[in-house]
This record gives C-alpha cells, sequence and structure tokens, in this order.
C-alpha cells in the first residue's frame, strides 16, 4: 500500500488496486501482472503531486481460486478493514488484466446479449460495474474518452451476470463501497486466459500504455474534481 495525501479533502480516498497473485500454473503476465505494473506506474506518476483528495494505491493477495470471492480474498480483508474504520472510500478502481487487444473481427466473445450490445473486435478496454454505479461508469467513460485516444466502452450490469463481478472491485461492493473493474474483459478475448501460456510475449505494451496514460488523466481529473 503506498498513500498520496489529499491536499484539500484527505478523507476522501479514492483506491486504485490490483491483485498479484495468479491462478495456480500461470505464470500471470496479463492476468494480473499488467494490472499491477499499472498500479505501480499510476503511483510513480502521482507520488509527487498534490491530488484534492487521497490517492492510495493498493496490492492484494488472493485473488484467484480457491480464495475467490472468500473471506480471505485480499481485498476483501482490505476492504472489511476500511469499513470497520469508517473510511471514506469515494471510489475504488480494480485493475484487472489490461494488456491484451486484436483488431480480428470477432476476436471479441460475449454471452448472449451482450454480444448484441458490445464490440466484436477485442481492441477496446472497459469499465465494468453492476447496476448501482451506473454512474460512475458513465463518469469513467466519459472522462477516458475526452483525454486518451482509445477505443473504450462502459458496461453498467447486475452483478450476476458472468464476470461482472470476478475482481477485487466486488469486495468493495460487498462493503457498500462504489469500485469499478478496468479490465480488457479477460476470459472473454484473452486466449491464454487462466493457462500455463499466460506470457509476456503476449502483452501488448503499447496499447497497454496508451489505456494507463489514459487512466492517469481520469484518475487526476477525479481526484481534483470539486464537491
Amino acid at each position: 500500500e503506498a498513500e498520496v495525501r489529499g491536499d484539500q479533502r484527505p478523507d476522501e480516498i479514492i483506491v486504485i488496486g490490483a491483485h498479484y497473485d495468479s491462478v495456480q500454473g500461470s505464470p500471470g503476465a496479463n492476468d494480473n501482472a499488467s494490472g499491477v505494473a499499472a498500479m505501480l506506474a499510476l503511483a510513480g506518476a502521482f507520488a509527487k503531486t498534490r491530488p484534492a483528495c487521497t490517492l492510495r494505491f493498493v496490492a492484494f493477495a488472493n485473488e484467484e481460486p480457491p480464495l475467490f470471492q472468500t473471506k480471505y480474498m485480499g481485498s476483501r480483508v482490505y476492504a472489511k478493514r476500511s469499513r470497520e474504520r469508517s473510511e471514506k472510500i469515494v471510489l475504488m478502481l480494480s485493475l484487472e488484466t489490461i494488456g491484451y487487444y486484436s483488431d480480428e473481427p470477432g476476436s471479441q466473445h460475449f454471452l448472449f446479449p451482450l454480444n448484441l450490445i458490445y464490440p466484436s473486435t477485442g481492441n477496446f478496454i472497459a469499465f465494468v460495474s453492476n447496476v448501482e454505479n451506473g454512474f460512475l461508469v458513465r463518469q469513467l467513460v466519459g472522462s477516458f474518452r475526452r483525454q486518451a485516444q482509445f477505443p473504450s466502452e462502459g458496461g453498467a450490469l447486475w452483478g450476476l451476470v458472468p464476470g461482472v463481478g470476478w475482481s477485487d472491485h466486488w469486495a468493495f461492493w460487498k462493503e457498500g463501497f462504489p469500485a469499478v473493474m478496468v479490465t480488457d474483459t479477460a476470459l472473454f478475448r484473452y486466449p491464454a486466459y487462466h493457462l500455463n501460456t499466460d506470457r509476456p510475449d503476449l502483452i501488448q505494451y503499447d496499447r497497454m500504455a496508451r489505456v494507463v496514460s489514459g487512466l492517469q488523466a481520469v484518475i487526476a481529473e477525479m481526484a481534483n474534481a470539486p464537491t
């Protein structure tokens, strides 16, 4: 955990988190070294800034099975502790598999009926949350599109839809905190998801860097937005 304390509203906290474990047998280059690398790069970018609210950068353990969505999941322990401390987390961003993109038609595979709504080409970054956080998804996507030249999609969906709650943002939902996942959609696009082939040579670093640069601008805007 690293923290850049807010200059004007230090009690308001934005958490930028990523899990650093991988599923057993997988090198985890995309899931989730890509998210951890992004989190570290963002922490470095904000280290000497003075945002209005507090930015907290956190690496979580135990996101993957067998502890996924149990009380031992690292982000679950963390969010529960934050609630017990009465912390005012105004946004949690979960950086989850953000390193793989494809311009090939049909490279994106959503389940019905999402396949009727979203693109079938996997060249975009997605902002995903539950219906309750729909306003945040719209805000984040709008900010990203204003400040980054990169395809993006937003989804505020029912939490039971497969994939919507499959990362550390889920743990913050459980404690009543607003949380959104930033993702390349993982298993709905990435051919090496949870396999021993999830290696660094599959990561598209140029596109990932553009995503991280866009996220830096989004976080700065959110952290300094007037109340």
